[in-house]
């Protein structure tokens, strides 16, 4: 690494920050690491239930929240963003579809789906790589 000029840091160079960042740490979405945490949660919160309307909120609430303390836990730098859906089965069906415009060589994304005979659960997990 070069600086920029004469007077220049010694931390500031021509390499753009972001490639600097990809350069001193490993960048990319463990996705199977993700699918692995969030399907542990959903087990701990689902596991043995049957669907019931009025813990909904709870148990949605307490999916999202393990999920992302231990995405978190995890010490990567990303902000994340847990979305949780549960609903009764039905014969109709259950459908959702997301779109991103980012980085797709160090964001990433990840669905869980899960299900029992009485219910249906999906879990979105959205990582974005903080830059600095």
């Amino acid at each position: 690494l070069r600086p920029t000029g004469d007077s220049a840091p010694p931390w500031r160079s021509t390499i753009a920050p972001a490639t600097r960042w990809h350069t001193r740490f490993k960048v990319g979405f463990n996705a199977d690491e993700a699918h692995n945490i969030v399907k542990e949660c959903i087990d701990g919160v689902l596991g043995g239930e049957d669907y019931n309307q009025n813990n909904i909120n709870q148990w949605t609430a307490s999916i999202v929240e393990q999920s992302l303390a231990h995405l978190v836990k995890l010490g990567k730098a990303y902000k994340y963003i847990v979305t949780c859906a549960v609903v009764q089965r039905s014969p109709y069906g259950f459908h959702t579809a997301s779109s991103c415009f980012w980085d797709t060589t160090s964001d990433g994304t990840c669905t869980v789906r899960w299900e029992n005979r009485t219910m249906n659960c999906i879990v979105n997990v959205f990582a974005i790589a903080i830059v600095l």
